[in-house]
């Protein structure tokens, strides 16, 4: 019996934002580019670098987490294997394409990058508000000023009852 393994885990810093299509029958599939640098000192004592660009790819609910919160310049952890393909370009020739299939990622950025991330998100949100829905809240708010400005014995005497436990009870919530 053989056993393999194909198995694949890089840091590295996100290329390009991941670009989100779907398959004709509607499975969502995200795939970006993913740097990897190695440095290390030459005989001269000089710093070389030398840098892989990895392409990768995910499906389903992985590639709507990537498309939501993965963007260019992050630096994230990815887990997956190896999958190569064959292609037919344009002139007819066959290419082999290695990507990486992943199936598990981790954002690294720091604290204050993730902020700005998560405040960029809130500012998407509040700016996709329509002004409907805004008005609505400020004739809330017109509503509410109006009720502080109601006399409170009037709302209790509309009320028509009797009992003045209920009065008394109807007095304490209005001035809580």
């Amino acid at each position: 019996m053989s056993r393999t393994l194909n198995k694949v885990m890089l840091i590295g810093n996100v290329g390009k934002d991941p670009e989100l299509k779907h398959t004709p029958t509607g499975i969502p599939v995200v795939s970006f580019t993913l740097a990897t640098t190695d440095s290390w000192k030459d005989r001269s004592g000089e710093l070389q670098e030398h840098t892989d660009w990895h392409s990768i790819v995910a499906w389903r609910g992985l590639a709507e987490i990537c498309h939501k919160l993965v963007k260019k310049g992050a630096r994230i952890y990815i887990e997956g294997k190896l999958q190569t393909r064959k292609i037919d370009d344009k002139n007819g020739n066959r290419k082999h394409i290695v990507e990486i299939l992943i199936d598990n990622m981790l954002l690294l950025d720091s604290k204050k990058n993730k902020e700005d991330h998560i405040e960029e998100l809130h500012n998407n949100i509040s700016d996709s508000l329509s002004d409907n829905l805004i008005s609505n809240v400020d004739d809330d708010i017109d509503d509410f000023k109006f009720l502080d400005n109601f006399e409170h014995n009037d709302f209790l005497s509309s009320i028509g009852s009797d009992n003045d436990e209920l009065q008394q009870d109807n007095k304490d919530i209005l001035n809580f």
